[in-house]
């Protein structure tokens, strides 16, 4: 067995395992001092390095060579060294970049959010809102698509894509007949099937959960509802084609979405089949575990709690209390 190395992200020293990239090393440690990313993906062989949005500085390579390195890179395609030392958010030049990645990012997406059903879950709109600047420099039109069904149940919007590949990735993963790719370049870029052919795999339905934005939707939950109106709850069946655990979605008594579930950096804990995502939408077919932990930085969060008796609002105060008791059983009287 290997020894392990010791990095330091942002006065913070972790021992990992060599090989690792640095912002799995960071996600070891967690909190704010985990970069975003966009298009990497753990469970995704390939993935990483196209967005950008994960830069770091090295200001320190390793023991042997303490020079830094000359430019930011790529924390998820950047692998760690013993004695490195990375600055994250305690690095102006770190923020100003990302903040220029943003902005690139934003120059041909709509402002579509009001109407986007990825609202309330989408990484590029949290990124936005951490890092992106109030207005934008961009002064010519904009690339626009239309609107195409990849399938029955999955619809396409390229012109919120930010071609992350991690459509593409998941299906060379899960599938041996990958239909849709890359088209063009540049500027031209686009995801597309070609000649429009229908992803019709069993698994198809994944590329709605790992794509970061609003560009792969499902179409049986399209303009249904918002999901910060919804309850989430954690589920299970006996599935022959996939491990069966999901997350539900629930308005009142009606499952309006079927989706895997997500770990708290966004990535499903196992790819689940189009059978239970499109096709078992009643409380019947599933084993209810309970409710889904939400993170309380989450709009989805709002008036959702884990246990049935949320704290209240606001605290009481005993002490306070007793100094006042005849002014509150007063009040208790009228």
């Amino acid at each position: 067995m290997s020894e392990k190395v010791k990095v330091t992200i942002d006065g913070i020293t972790v021992e990992v395992e060599p090989g690792i990239s640095i912002l799995n090393a960071a996600r070891q440690i967690g909190g704010d001092l985990v970069p975003p990313a966009m298009c990497y993906y753990s469970k995704l062989e390939g993935s990483g390095g196209k967005c950008r949005t994960c830069l770091v500085k090295v200001s320190k390579g390793s023991e042997k060579d303490p020079r830094p390195m000359p430019k930011l890179v790529a924390s998820c395609r950047t692998t760690v060294m013993d004695g490195m030392e990375v600055e994250n958010m305690t690095s102006p030049e770190v923020i100003e970049a990302r903040k220029g990645i943003v902005e690139l990012l934003l120059i041909n997406h709509p402002l579509d959010c009001p109407i986007c059903d990825q609202a309330g879950e989408c990484d590029l709109q949290n990124l936005g809102y951490e890092h992106g600047a109030a207005g934008t420099r961009y002064e010519f039109e904009r690339r626009t698509f239309d609107k195409i069904d990849i399938g029955d149940k999955v619809q396409l919007h390229m012109t919120r894509c930010i071609l992350c590949y991690r459509c593409v990735f998941t299906a060379d993963q899960l599938t041996n007949n990958r239909v849709h790719g890359i088209l063009g370049r540049g500027d031209a870029s686009e995801i597309s099937t070609y000649i429009e052919n229908v992803i019709t795999n069993d698994f198809s339905g994944n590329v709605i959960d790992v794509c970061p934005v609003g560009a792969l939707t499902d179409k049986t939950f399209r303009f249904k509802n918002r999901v910060w109106f919804t309850k989430p709850v954690d589920a299970h069946r006996d599935c022959p084609t996939c491990k069966g655990k999901v997350a539900l979605w629930y308005k009142g008594e009606e499952v309006l979405r079927v989706t895997g579930r997500k770990d708290q950096y966004g990535e499903v804990e196992d790819f689940i089949c189009n059978a239970c995502r499109f096709e078992h939408k009643k409380t019947s077919d599933w084993v209810i575990e309970g409710p889904r932990h939400i993170e309380n930085t989450s709009v989805i969060s709002s008036n959702h709690y884990d246990t049935m008796k949320p704290l209240p609002v606001i605290q009481q105060n005993k002490a306070l209390m007793e100094a006042n008791k005849v002014e509150f059983e007063r009040t208790k009287k009228i």
